[in-house]
């Protein structure tokens, strides 16, 4: 790799360590108990321009290239999953859509109150029969002169409840289906038609809301499709792909996080006379969990350079999603063993970051089907 991390992409990267250590931190067993983000920890993400580090300058956001996204989203994942999500879901397969397929108006429009986070971005692909096989969408949109109709049921979807607007994938041509025959389209939570379920409770991932969005007769102006009409399909590859890599730096920095925490308690926690910390056994979990971590971290910085060479990274995001959730899953069940009977106690981190590692390896595309996309890339090189 060729990464070159300047200087102020170090000092916002120290600024957001330090406000997911020191700020956000002390509010997550709040968040596990009351299942809501606090207020003010949203204000504060938007003094910090968290909600636009991924929307151009022009629109009012920072314009972080994939690269200092990744380093970015890193340091977020060093804290309460479910602040990070928030954010990480708007500013990824939320808003990406936008940016990089939407037209002038719809950027202009939208973009600058989403960079500010005053609109609130969410992405609704996933369908009760059309989960992993994103091909097979039920909800269809009809056209009807300048504007669409759609109908149909989405699940699942991060952010809903809270969301302004939402990327949603719908069935413009039926026989098409896949190869021409999905749109994507811009939906306003208040256009007519749109019901927004009720929240889901989930095991883990409190505070990040997600819900049902329901589409009755629900009425979207032609000028709010994003990219070409039957184009969807592409564009929602073109948008998971980032949103995998993404997925897989938060997953890298909650392992730092664990990290931290099994080695500060290895050294303190005291057996038989002696920290565990001397014992061979946990010196062999804590060299795991960091050799792996760090493989993970290259994987990711590897897909991500890629991107801003503009290179296609279907291969390269899905591996990177797939092995960096492998191991926050990995390094969350060794960190809970180094801690014992501690690490099972609710108020503790690490008994938190334990239940959310299990959804990184289901969301975004479940790891199976990385592992298919990963195999089908390979057949078509070689």
């Amino acid at each position: 790799m060729t990464v070159a991390i300047n200087d102020e992409l170090e000092q916002m990267k120290t600024m957001i360590k330090n406000f997911a250590d020191k700020e956000v931190d002390y509010y997550a067993q709040q968040i596990e108990d009351e299942d809501i983000l606090p207020q003010h920890l949203i204000e504060k993400a938007k003094e910090l321009g968290l909600f636009g580090i991924s929307i151009p300058e022009k629109y009012g956001g920072i314009g972080l290239n994939a690269v200092g996204k990744t380093n970015v989203l890193e340091q977020l994942g060093r804290t309460h999953n479910g602040f990070v999500s928030l954010i990480s879901a708007h500013t990824g397969i939320g808003s990406t859509g936008i940016v990089k397929m939407g037209s002038d108006h719809l950027k202009q429009k939208y973009l600058p109150d989403m960079a500010a986070g005053n609109k609130i971005g969410a992405f609704a692909l996933s369908e009760p029969g059309a989960g992993s096989d994103a091909t097979n969408l039920a909800t269809q949109a009809e056209r009807q002169e300048d504007y669409w109709i759609l109908n149909g049921t989405k699940h699942f979807i991060t952010n809903a409840p809270i969301a302004d607007v939402f990327t949603v994938f719908a069935l413009t041509d039926k026989e098409k289906g896949a190869k021409g025959g999905i749109t994507a389209f811009l939906v306003e939570k208040d256009f007519p038609g749109l019901i927004i379920g009720k929240k889901d409770k989930k095991m883990g991932l409190r505070g990040s809301a997600t819900a049902q969005l329901i589409f009755e007769d629900c009425v979207v102006p032609h000028e709010n499709v994003i990219g070409e009409v039957g184009m969807g399909y592409m564009n929602a590859l073109k948008i998971l792909g980032e949103g995998r890599i993404g997925l897989a730096s938060r997953a890298v920095g909650s392992c730092d996080k664990l990290i931290e925490l099994s080695a500060a308690y290895a050294k303190e926690r005291e057996q038989f006379g002696k920290p565990i910390a001397s014992n061979q056994a946990i010196q062999w979990m804590l060299a795991d969990m960091a050799t792996e971590t760090e493989a993970a971290r290259t994987l990711t910085m590897n897909a991500a350079e890629k991107i801003d060479e503009g290179k296609k990274v279907i291969k390269e995001a899905s591996m990177a999603k797939l092995f960096a959730s492998e191991v926050f899953n990995k390094v969350a069940d060794k960190a809970l063993q180094i801690h014992g009977g501690i690490g099972y106690i609710g108020e503790y981190a690490v008994e938190r970051f334990y239940r959310d590692a299990r959804i990184t390896k289901i969301y975004e595309g479940t790891n199976e089907i990385q592992r298919l996309i990963v195999a089908r890339k390979i057949l078509e090189e070689n």
